[in-house]
């Protein structure tokens, strides 16, 4: 999840303001929350009062200033129902954990109105939004991947599961391990990349890495190296933050683009040779996988409800084994003027 999903808010208490309970004072403020979503964002520690967290008996007394963020709730949007399989991998009365193929977008909107992930969700769940809907739990989702990354996705069934997992991404205590393939034979078997990441100026949909705070977010991935083809690499990517496109931007970063990634230019030969057989080989290996070799395969955290830690692990999907075999193969068969 980034730090895009959330709302932050800053409410300072007039010099008349009577008495009263900080629950009451921030609904009375706010437009759309409910004072139990407050109470329970109060609960999870969302809500400081000066630099101190907020309790939710506090008293709210002139000239207070209150600062909070809020997990952003999508409006404007009619989500109808769509049946369209879901491969939930666990569900119970708080969560549920999705394992979304790629090509599926996960959220409506940008041409993007039916088949998403959101639709899914709405027919399996029971539940329907238009766009003046005051039925906030649409906003389920609390993080997500973009939509030809494949892999696993946490979702919340209700305001209470939302928010503790929400402030679990907050505070970058979900486990979240990604497998990538990557141009290039990575030097090192292990190491942490770091890079603000803003949106690049001359492209709206790429992002890029800046020095500059004021540009980008801060952003932490690890890697690790976990099988080498010479020209290309499987590497695991562990997010340390969850910035928009970050492992996508942090691999093309130190040169590494993620394979077939026509947004940052993984779908060019990046590393090879020049003969007409390892060019038609790439093109077959595009076909085989026709999108960003990236997997969502780890995921872990700890249940907003038992308080229990749950891991969950997929296996790559079919177009990215058979991407692996075909590079087995090809390394195998390679010959000595080729390597």
């Amino acid at each position: 999840m980034t730090e895009e999903t959330f709302e932050h808010f800053r409410l300072v208490a007039d010099q008349g303001q009577a008495p009263m309970r900080i629950d009451k004072y921030m609904s009375t403020h706010l437009e759309d929350t409910s004072r139990s979503r407050i109470q329970q964002a109060l609960k999870e520690g969302y809500v400081y009062v000066g630099d101190e967290l907020a309790k939710a008996n506090y008293i709210v007394r002139p000239g207070d200033v209150i600062r909070f963020v809020m997990p952003y709730r999508r409006r404007g949007l009619e989500i109808l129902p769509q049946d369209i399989p879901l491969n939930i991998v666990y569900e119970d009365d708080d969560v549920l954990v999705v394992n979304k193929p790629a090509g599926m977008v996960v959220h409506p909107g940008h041409g993007h109105f039916e088949g998403t992930l959101i639709n899914a969700l709405s027919h399996h769940l029971g539940i329907s939004q238009g766009p003046e809907a005051e039925d906030e739990r649409m906003g389920i989702l609390v993080h997500r991947i973009d939509k030809d990354t494949s892999g696993l996705l946490a979702v919340a069934k209700n305001d209470a599961a939302q928010l503790n997992l929400a402030k679990q991404f907050f505070d970058h205590s979900i486990e979240r391990r990604y497998q990538a393939i990557v141009w290039g034979d990575v030097k090192e078997d292990e190491g942490t990349i770091e890079g603000n990441i803003g949106r690049d100026p001359n492209d709206r949909l790429r992002f890029r890495v800046y020095e500059d705070e004021e540009r980008g977010k801060h952003a932490v991935t690890h890697f690790r190296v976990l099988e080498r083809f010479g020209f290309v690499t499987l590497v695991e990517c562990v997010l340390e933050t969850g910035r928009t496109h970050q492992i996508r931007v942090h691999m093309n970063n130190i040169g590494h683009p993620i394979f077939n990634d026509e947004r940052y230019g993984g779908n060019e030969i990046r590393k090879g040779t020049i003969y007409a057989k390892y060019r038609q080989f790439i093109r077959n290996c595009f076909e085989i996988c026709p999108r960003q070799a990236l997997h969502a395969k780890t995921l872990g955290f700890v249940h907003p409800g038992t308080g229990q830690w749950l891991q969950f692990d997929s296996e790559l999907p079919q177009d990215m084994t058979a991407l692996l075999d075909k590079w087995r193969k090809y390394c195998g068969q390679m010959p000595d003027d080729e390597e």
